[in-house]
């Protein structure tokens, strides 16, 4: 199954609260993916510290304090630990480049793995009852514009932190899934000859990898969903997140569930409506199904 919701604030009187929206959505779909969660936050100055980039990144047993101090070691600006690092992931940021943060990263900590990073993106996965990784994240104190979250019933491949949705692997940059795709052994093969690298085994990361592939060539979001549409194979509903913004597309019979609300203030998507109905003002959003390939 898994569930699927995403939060875009148009209002910034709502950007306090951006934490506690989400967490509320995230907690009407638990029962469609209670074996590991994510969430991308956009927007929240403790994370991502004005004029600072962030990496996220899968701890491999390490402390977050042993984390920052390897990083900090290889790099000439101060890295700040953000406050809702958890047991499973940590975020570090600094103001130094991205690619330099990420290669400090990996260099010190070879057990981590990065799954995500930017200048205004934190990413937190993990393995675990949905809205306990929520506690343990401090989702509800999060804030900012801009927010996607997935809970995972695991059937493509393993439950682990990494196998975990979101998939954030070009800057700012995140998807998440619904579905299985049924060709993805042959495309990952295909963006592996192409230089592309993976960090799991799941169908969805291969999605991720295609859309960030054709996005660093050049291609906007619509275009690069189109091409996923129509080179994949398999029954899907996909959320996919840059900076300030997200797309959604079904699959050509669209059978995996979808609903989108728009007020002036919010446009939101969840697996269902219900993750929808406390979100304020819903009662005057326009609320409508994606048609199937329409982004």
């Amino acid at each position: 199954m898994c569930g699927i919701v995403g939060l875009h604030l148009r209002e910034p009187a709502l950007y306090p609260r951006l934490g506690s929206l989400i967490t509320r959505m995230l907690g009407q779909v638990v029962e469609r993916g209670p074996d590991s969660a994510g969430v991308a936050v956009y927007g929240d100055p403790a994370m991502n510290p004005a004029g600072t980039t962030a990496v996220s990144l899968l701890t491999g047993g390490l402390s977050a304090a042993e984390i920052a101090d390897a990083v900090a070691a290889r790099l000439p600006g101060d890295v700040t630990l953000g406050r809702y690092d958890a047991g499973q992931t940590v975020v570090l940021s600094a103001p130094v480049d991205a690619d330099l943060l990420i290669d400090a990263a990996r260099a010190a900590v070879p057990a981590c793995t990065v799954v995500g990073h930017g200048e205004q993106v934190a990413v937190l996965k993990g393995v675990g009852n949905p809205l306990g990784l929520a506690e343990e994240f401090g989702l509800e104190r999060a804030r900012g514009w801009q927010a996607v979250s997935h809970t995972r019933m695991a059937t493509e491949s393993a439950v682990t932190p990494q196998g975990s949705h979101p998939f954030s692997v070009g800057p700012g940059q995140c998807l998440v899934h619904n579905g299985s795709f049924s060709n993805h052994a042959t495309i990952r093969r295909e963006l592996r000859a192409e230089g592309v690298e993976f960090d799991s085994e799941n169908d969805s990361e291969v999605g991720a990898r295609f859309v960030a592939h054709h996005l660093a060539r050049g291609a906007g979001l619509e275009k690069a969903l189109r091409m996923l549409c129509e080179r994949f194979d398999g029954f899907y509903t996909l959320l996919v997140s840059t900076q300030d913004s997200f797309a959604v597309v079904r699959d050509a019979i669209a059978c995996k569930p979808a609903v989108v609300a728009e007020t002036t203030q919010w446009v939101a998507m969840a697996s269902e409506y219900r993750a929808l109905a406390g979100l304020p003002g819903v009662e005057d959003a326009r609320i409508f199904e994606p048609e199937p390939e329409e982004v």
